[in-house]
């Protein structure tokens, strides 16, 4: 498969922050930011593999500034790496007030899609390459971002192993130690 340029697959999505997507404080409620993360990267993923596309994993997001209602966010998306059918897609999010011009970033993230067959399994695509001085920047480190997820998805695996899929959980019953 031929490689392909990072910045192709660059998304942007803009929205407003309108009352029903804010909660009492009058800002952008955190899972509807992480919703917009989820779709934008989707849609930068599925650019880049031209197949369909799965989220594996969401690295930490930290809110870093509030998004007001009333003003606009701005997400921008693209893969940064890629594996053998993983793709690792940086995502920005910045918060505008148009009436003064005023923008912050609020989030970065990177994301973790999978590209699928129409059954559901991996498939392969192609490589990314970085062009720009910030592409090989977030390129370099993606490898060793690579390793801590997959390190971070054990424990996950041990957590869920744990606590098991019994509802409600019985903090009282004796657990494997």
């Amino acid at each position: 498969m031929e490689a392909k340029p990072c910045i192709q697959s660059l998304t942007v999505k803009n929205s407003f922050v309108l009352p029903p997507d804010t909660n009492s404080h009058g800002t952008l409620f955190g899972g509807q930011l992480m919703g917009y993360m989820d779709d934008v990267a989707a849609i930068a993923a599925t650019r880049h593999a031209r197949t369909p596309v799965v989220t594996a994993s969401t690295d930490s997001v930290d809110f870093l500034s509030p998004v007001y209602e009333g003003s606009t966010i701005c997400l921008e998306a693209f893969v940064t790496w890629t594996s053998t059918s993983s793709m690792e897609v940086f995502v920005k999010a910045v918060t505008e007030n148009l009436l003064t011009g005023e923008r912050t970033v609020c989030t970065t993230a990177f994301l973790t899609m999978v590209a699928v067959d129409e059954d559901g399994k991996p498939v392969e695509i192609p490589p990314v390459y970085p062009e720009s001085s910030e592409e090989k920047w977030l390129n370099a480190g993606a490898a060793e971002r690579a390793e801590y997820r997959k390190k971070r998805r054990k424990e996950s695996k041990t957590l869920a192993e744990r606590f098991g899929a019994d509802f409600p959980w019985d903090p009282t019953h004796n657990h494997k130690d």
